[in-house]
């Protein structure tokens, strides 16, 4: 090779090197322009329960709002079915580009982790958490028919005859199913456990006097309850429940029973720290809107926001708590 040859070989891989380093140290700013300029299109609120429920409604609640926020429409894609497993491994396999997020409740991110020896997802891999939504007091309600008047009655009747009496939830391993278990062993009774599949058809039971008593949800239960059609008998919750102040707390009877069904706003795991950082400040601001709260209140919720980091340390001090007693229970899915 001659020298001339020699020079224009080294001159085109210095060239190539320039270019190179030129594309590597511009590849920073141009991802940073991409999130900065987040988003460009319709954003995927994916829910794991049917249209018309407590978890849909408040997801278009609210999702309303943060469309608002987002400038970018906000469309509910729901994908009921297995304890929201199908729709949790949906979201676990959606590219994390910050158009997916889901409202993943304590059955998504801390029971379906305990009682299923497999799942389709990591419940603590998969996910970026965003915040927290709100929350619902389950309650016990009795049938018309059943002839419980008030929570005194109710453990009295538990007492003077374990095993008689059975109790309806919307499913095994549900929010209410674990309430009971709970409730079942602070208060010393024995019920027998009717699993639905849905809190809709049990409901419908509990009104007919098919069952005596149900673990409800007072987002799936307010209409039945305001209009007389159920007996609630007393509140899992910490506190009276606001929208039912009548009603005792377990904890008012000397009871150590806490137990809620809640939301939370989660993203894929691989979505860019800056985009989950957008999506938790205006779901916070949506979440604290006053007619979002009003809405939710009337439906039932019960609108607790909060950041990711709180968020992620309600989540780790449900998942002992609840992993505690499920393995106390030997309460098995698989």
């Amino acid at each position: 090779m001659t020298t001339t040859a020699r020079n224009k070989t080294f001159r085109l891989a210095a060239a190539l090197v320039a270019a190179s380093a030129a594309t590597l140290l511009l590849a920073p700013a141009a991802t940073a322009q991409t999130a900065s300029a987040y988003p460009t299109k319709p954003v995927r609120w994916v829910v794991g329960y049917p249209a018309g429920g407590g978890t849909d409604y408040l997801a278009r609640t609210a999702g309303a709002q943060l469309s608002q926020q987002l400038a970018q429409p906000v469309t509910v894609d729901n994908r009921p079915g297995a304890g929201a497993i199908i729709a949790s491994e949906n979201v676990a396999r959606s590219p994390g580009d910050g158009y997916t997020v889901f409202s993943a409740d304590n059955g998504v991110l801390v029971y379906n982790p305990a009682l299923y020896k497999k799942l389709p997802y990591d419940a603590e891999k998969d996910f970026a958490l965003l915040g927290m939504m709100g929350r619902s007091p389950l309650i016990i309600t009795a049938a018309p028919g059943a002839g419980f008047s008030d929570a005194k009655a109710l453990i009295a009747a538990l007492k003077a005859s374990p095993g008689k009496y059975s109790i309806a939830t919307p499913g095994t391993g549900s929010p209410h199913h674990l309430a009971y278990e709970l409730f079942q062993r602070e208060a010393g009774v024995s019920l027998l456990h009717i699993p639905y599949k849905g809190g809709a058809p049990a409901l419908q039971d509990l009104m007919g006097n098919q069952v005596p008593l149900m673990m409800l949800d007072l987002p799936s239960g307010i209409s039945a309850v305001k209009a007389g059609k159920v007996i609630p008998l007393m509140a899992m919750s910490a506190e009276r429940v606001p929208q039912l102040p009548q009603l005792p707390t377990a904890k008012e009877l000397g009871y150590a029973v806490e137990a809620y069904t809640w939301q939370g706003l989660v993203a894929p795991a691989a979505t860019p720290k800056d985009i989950q950082a957008r999506l938790g400040a205006d779901l916070l601001k949506s979440m604290n809107d006053p007619g979002v709260k009003q809405k939710l209140y009337d439906a039932g919720w019960e609108a607790r926001p909060t950041d990711a980091a709180e968020m992620a340390r309600f989540v780790d001090t449900e998942r002992k708590k609840w992993h505690a007693l499920i393995k106390a229970r030997d309460i098995k899915l698989d």
